[in-house]
């Protein structure tokens, strides 16, 4: 049995890995780290609520029993975040103190969310966007056991759209076909889905490869196309 750890479980993404690990039979106690308390409940649920961030990378080795197994869904958005600034501490320098502190803890298998798109060629300009591969490079580094990244496109099906306007149009675009808007955006709950059955392969030996990027192709067939019930 696995035991596993989310940090960054109160967002959208975070909180569908969460919900995923605690109905996984196979995962035997889920730990999380958060500034606030998912809403989530669960026997095999350990919340720790630590409203400094700096913290959290530390907290990981302290956890019991050391989960072998660890999500970073941690992400913000720059008006939230008041500035760039504070948002590349959040999604670049906390992500990568975390990815460094599970790797001292002895985990075998980190999952990171970043963004689909960072790569491309005008990307790479784009501070968000540095952000990101900023962080997937210092996984590979680290040389995890199982290293997996996703690439999720445009975030949809929150309860409180970050993007109003931009999300309630991918979201109607599967009135054009269902291919059509997993090309653009995907839903939550498949991310979610994704994440986990991404860990799972990799757990089983039938991760491709080592260090594995996750697309957005792949993470429909993940979350949605081969995710049972």
């Amino acid at each position: 049995m696995t035991t596993a750890a989310v940090l960054g479980c109160t967002g959208a993404v975070g909180s569908q890995i969460l919900a995923t690990l605690l109905a996984t039979d196979a995962i035997s106690s889920v730990k999380t780290v958060s500034r606030r308390l998912p809403n989530a409940q669960s026997p095999k649920l350990q919340a720790l609520e630590e409203g400094d961030i700096s913290k959290w990378g530390g907290m990981i080795s302290s956890l019991s029993p050391k989960p072998s197994l660890v999500f970073n869904a941690v992400g913000t958005m720059r008006a939230t975040a008041g500035g760039i600034q504070n948002q590349w501490k959040i999604d670049h320098d906390l992500c990568i103190e975390n990815a460094r502190a599970a790797k001292e803890a002895g985990v075998k298998t980190y999952v990171f969310i970043s963004s689909g798109g960072t790569r491309g060629f005008l990307s790479r300009y784009v501070p968000y966007s540095k952000m990101k591969i900023g962080v997937e490079d210092t996984i590979k580094e680290l040389d995890f056991e199982h290293a997996i990244i996703l690439r999720p496109g445009l975030i949809i099906g929150r309860e409180n759209p970050k993007a109003p306007f931009l999300e309630n149009i991918v979201e109607n675009l599967n009135k054009l076909g269902q291919g059509v808007q997993d090309m653009i955006g995907q839903d939550q709950t498949i991310i979610g889905r994704a994440a986990v059955a991404a860990a799972r392969m990799a757990e089983e030996g039938k991760a491709p490869s080592k260090y594995w990027v996750v697309e957005q192709a792949d993470i429909v067939k993940l979350g949605r196309d081969e995710w049972k019930e």
